[in-house]
């Protein structure tokens, strides 16, 4: 409850435990868990301070001049470590704290003009920091505050907009306002791939490309309700497309405004790390999936709607997508399946989640929720 600067937590298992959490009149912007879930973080108004707060001991530790960023803090993945983007005397600067009993152990500058966003590797070996959009600005760094890299793919344009690791920590993406995504290695820390995204499909060489085909309903020999026609949704199945050239459809990006819908929106690995998805977002109906293996685009998904969330599972090289109505999509090596939700209420699937075994999803919309199972013998 923002409004009210209040938090409150139950618990699973004892629905008799509760906690509320309330910060007063410093307001409250942002919370999130700690890994262990033992914690919770609190960003208090302005980015004036981060507050945790501990659920076993009832302790309370400040952590002054967060930084306001689009990802300001940042967990190692095994829940250890802590990073901290801060704004000190017109400079930006991490801070490394240990999560145990959340002591300060690093604190150094970066060399960036205005800090967008701090990333750890699934390793814990290296940082990643980006520049604001200004400024097209990859920083690499150690936990100890050495800068391992810099890269700078292209000066005077807007710049970075999604950066994501790899899970094997082997690579990392870059998605850019000029709609290409490169792919770095964490070796020499130098471009292995550049995907670009053509509106236009000349020829068919490597890629695999599905198109949503929608059916409309039919209502002359049957009745239907008012509420069924609001709630029914056209049936829909992919098609392979064989006839060259594709044309993508094109959204036109509004260059005065903030944000604008143009760039690398989407960009998220597989857990096997062969493969990367990404989206366009001047091309927001289309979803491009590229082999890392063989550094190629592997499949096209030409969607009838534009695509709100698109989530890899988290045991599998299965990809799951939604649009906004009442279907699931999910895409595999063995193809493309859209299945329709069957609930009466009518749902609009707007985000969604795995649940960490891969055997259910979350579909949320935008009152409502469900979940989805899937059989263990499934190949989609």
């Amino acid at each position: 409850m923002f409004k009210r600067g209040c938090v409150q937590v139950w618990s699973i298992e004892n629905p008799e435990w509760k906690c509320k959490i309330d910060e007063g009149s410093a307001g409250l912007i942002d919370v999130c868990w700690s890994p262990d879930s033992r914690h919770v973080l609190t960003t208090a108004d302005f980015n004036l301070r981060i507050t945790v707060w501990s659920l076993v001991n009832k302790s309370v530790s400040y952590i002054k001049y967060p930084k306001k960023a689009s990802k300001v803090l940042d967990f190692t993945e095994d829940g250890k470590y802590l990073a901290l983007a801060e704004r000190r005397d017109c400079k930006d600067c991490i801070s490394v704290f240990v999560c145990s009993d959340w002591e300060l152990i690093k604190h150094f500058e970066v060399a960036t003009n205005d800090l967008a966003g701090i990333c750890w590797s699934p390793d814990g070996r290296a940082l990643c920091v980006w520049d604001s959009l200004l400024d097209c600005k990859i920083l690499l760094y150690s936990p100890d505050g050495l800068c391992l890299s810099s890269y700078v793919p292209y000066q005077h344009a807007l710049g970075i907009k999604t950066v994501a690791w790899s899970p094997s920590s082997q690579f990392l993406a870059i998605g850019c306002y000029d709609e290409q995504v490169r792919v770095l290695n964490h070796i020499t820390w130098k471009t292995v791939a550049e995907f670009h995204h053509p509106a236009s499909i000349e020829s068919q060489d490597t890629q695999i490309i599905y198109r949503e085909a929608e059916k409309k309903l039919q209502l002359r020999d049957q009745r239907f309700s008012l509420q069924d026609i609001s709630t029914k949704c056209p049936q829909s199945k992919y098609e392979v497309v064989e006839e060259m050239p594709v044309h993508i459809k094109t959204v036109k990006a509004d260059t005065e405004t903030a944000n604008p819908k143009l760039g690398i929106g989407v960009l998220s690995w597989s857990s096997d790390n062969k493969y990367l998805v990404t989206r366009n977002d001047n091309m927001p109906n289309c979803l491009w999936i590229w082999d890392i293996r063989k550094l190629q685009l592997c499949v096209i998904l030409i969607q009838a709607e534009p695509v709100r969330c698109a989530e890899w599972d988290p045991a599998h090289p299965r990809l799951a997508v939604c649009t906004g109505n009442n279907k699931l999509y999910l895409w595999s090596l063995p193809g493309c399946v859209s299945v329709e939700v069957p609930t009466d209420t009518g749902i609009q699937i707007t985000s969604l989640q795995w649940n960490p075994t891969s055997h259910s999803l979350l579909l949320r919309g935008k009152d409502q929720f469900c979940l989805a199972f899937l059989e263990a013998d499934e190949e989609f």
